[in-house]
Parts: C-alpha cells; sequence; structure tokens
C-alpha cells in the first residue's frame, strides 16, 4: 500500500484527513517556514516545527524526541491516534518524509505524504487559506517503534559486520569528500561500504517521486539490494527519509534511517571516515 497521495486524492478527501505542513529548508535558502505557513497553507492544515519538536538535550539537528515529548506536541497539534495524516511541505518533496517517518517511528500507522506537496496544489489553483492554525487539542499516546531507527552504535556495528547496507542521500560530491561538508568541525567523506544515492535523483522535476520503474533503477545502479536490510542516512537525518519514502514504494521492507547521519558520523573521531572519489570505500 503506498504512502503517496495525490493532490486530486487530497481534494476529495479533505474532511477526512489531518493536514501537516512539515516545511524545512536549508539554513542558506534564508526561508521561514512559519511564516510562509501563516502566508498561505492548504486548509485545515497544522505547521509542525521539526527543529521545535526535536530532542533538545543533544546538539545535534532536529534528533527524534522522547515518545513523551512527541505524544504532548502532536496532541497539541490536533492529531489523535486514530488520524489519517497527510504530510507536505514547500519544496514538493523535501521535509515532509521525515515527518512521515517520525510519526511511524512514534507508532503512528495512517500517515501518507502529499506527492508534489505545496508548490503541485498552488500549481492547480486549488483551495489556500492564511493566517495561524488553530487547532483543537487531542491526545496522542506515542508508541517508539525501535526497528525504525538507528542510533551511532548501531551503525558502528553495521560498518563493521555488514549486516545491512547504508545508503547515503547526499550528493556525490559530498559523498565522496570532494565538497566539504558546509557544518563546521565534520569530517568530509562517507562510511566504509555504504552506497550513494543522491535524494534529488529521486524526484522528477515538477516535485514529484520518480515512477517505481525509475526509483528502482536508482536504487539498483548503486548497488543496493531492496531484498536485504537498509539503513538510510544523509547530512542530519532529514532528507534520509526521502530514501526510505523510495524504498518503502519499490516495496522494500526492512528498512531504518540513522537520526544522528553525518552530522554525528562526521563528528565523532572514532568513527572512519572514507574520503576519495572510490564509491563504496
Amino acid at each position: 500500500m503506498t504512502n503517496l497521495v495525490s493532490t486530486e486524492w487530497l481534494a476529495a478527501h479533505m474532511g477526512d484527513v489531518r493536514l501537516v505542513d512539515a516545511s524545512w529548508y536549508m539554513p542558506a535558502e534564508k526561508r521561514d517556514p512559519a511564516k510562509e505557513f501563516e502566508a498561505g497553507h492548504i486548509p485545515g492544515a497544522v505547521f509542525f516545527d521539526i527543529d521545535g519538536i526535536a530532542d533538545h538535550s543533544t546538539d545535534l539537528p532536529h534528533m527524534l524526541p522522547s515518545a513523551g515529548d512527541f505524544s504532548a506536541a502532536t496532541g497539541k497539534l490536533g492529531i489523535g491516534n486514530g488520524d489519517t495524516v497527510v504530510v507536505y511541505d514547500g519544496s514538493g518533496i523535501f521535509s515532509a518524509p521525515r515527518v512521515w517517518w517520525t510519526l511511524k517511528a512514534m507508532g503512528h500507522k495512517d500517515v501518507k505524504v502529499l506527492d508534489g506537496g505545496f508548490p503541485k496544489w498552488r500549481r492547480e489553483g486549488r483551495a489556500v487559506e492564511t493566517g495561524p492554525a488553530k487547532p483543537n487539542a487531542k491526545t496522542f499516546t506515542a508508541s517508539f517503534q525501535p526497528g525504525l531507527k538507528r542510533d551511532f552504535d548501531d551503525v558502528m556495528g553495521i560498518v563493521k559486520d555488514r549486516s545491512a547496507q547504508m545508503v547515503d542521500a547526499r550528493s556525490a560530491s559530498r559523498f565522496t569528500g570532494e565538497e566539504k561538508e558546509p557544518r563546521a568541525g565534520v569530517r568530509s567523506g562517507h562510511m566504509p561500504g555504504a552506497a550513494n544515492v543522491h535524494f534529488r535523483s529521486l524526484i522528477t522535476a515538477d516535485g514529484t517521486l520518480k515512477p517505481k520503474a525509475e526509483l528502482r533503477a536508482a536504487f539498483e545502479k548503486a548497488g543496493v539490494d531492496p531484498a536485504r536490510p537498509i539503513v538510510t542516512t544523509c547530512g542530519s537525518g532529514l532528507t534520509a527519509a526521502i530514501l526510505m519514502l523510495a524504498l518503502d514504494e519499490i516495496g522494500a521492507r526492512d528498512v531504518a534511517l540513522y537520526d544522528g547521519s553525518w552530522t554525528e558520523w562526521g563528528g565523532r573521531p572514532e568513527a572512519v571516515v572514507v574520503s576519495s572519489a572510490e564509491v563504496g570505500g
């Protein structure tokens, strides 16, 4: 069963779903997603602050919060355990899969991503509302699903025993180490044995996910076997969720996300880093 829904589907089911705007942008873009939400969003949506609803006990960006903190924040957004949630973002497909994964990791079963996001919705001339969201609070009880998340120690083990395939969503130049990492103190390169599938290679020019045959081909080209265990990674755990969404579309079922991703791995001295043009290290 697909985790993607079309704008046509959403327009026909607006009264049956809880809409979540999960827009987040790279700092260099100098965009304010909360301000943009108030300037225009899909009617009935609430804004999910990826950096706000996070673990603030670490200096790593937007890490998964505790189940208790997530339950409280999600309930305030008017999301209950029985709701069908549709997540979208202002890029097409960029940050929405991260919140899709977060909800799934917290035990919410009925969550979808809007294919093409807000840009496609607007291009089609569909309804938009302005102003802040005014949700009625609900009870949300999170149930953390450890099978969907991997931490540093897990990945250290995987790099040693190759019990899963590490798949990195960053650009090829960052993966090989030819391009410097944007975060201070983070080394350039990749994990030994990792494969590289740049998240942008999975998305069409109009911001929708590519057809399944093309998704499958992208992973096959990188030497990734969807039938074997996979852990996705990226710069900070955000675009790794795009890989998860694409893998889910092609039937991969044993997939987890490394939450700390390269910000953690490249910043830890005990982690082995391969920095060369030789993909796979």
